[in-house]
């Protein structure tokens, strides 16, 4: 079965930092770009950063920017986004997603061709 997993979730003061992993199983992540996707309460799910198959590409939406960093270790098969400087507009439900290519990201969500079943992130005092 293939899937994606999300870890890393929780809850943290403003300021704070977590890191969110994604892990794969039934097959090898280095074969795609992975994105990170979040969905606040009530709000339209959204693309929050992508890396390429290599790891020499990176994208991030301009609300996170200088405060996210994604990166990948294709030898342990895992992409991590670690989030500093977090605020209440932060939160959410985190979301792993696979691209066979990595321009499908422009693309949204009608271009996942896997979705990992989501981690919260709250950020509040």
């Amino acid at each position: 079965q293939l899937q994606l997993v999300e870890s890393g979730g929780g809850l943290v003061q403003p300021g704070g930092s977590l890191r969110l992993s994604c892990a794969a199983s039934g097959f090898t992540l280095d074969y795609y770009a992975i994105g990170w996707f979040r969905q606040a309460p009530g709000k339209e799910r959204e693309g929050v950063s992508c890396i390429s198959r290599s790891g020499s590409s990176t994208y991030y939406t301009d609300s996170v920017k200088g405060r996210f960093t994604i990166s990948r270790d294709n030898a342990m098969n895992t992409v991590s986004l670690q989030m500093n400087s977090l605020k209440p507009d932060d939160t959410g439900v985190y979301y792993c997603a696979a691209f066979a290519i990595l321009s499908n990201w422009y693309r949204g969500e009608e271009a996942v061709d896997y979705w990992g079943q989501g981690t919260q992130v709250t950020v509040s005092s």
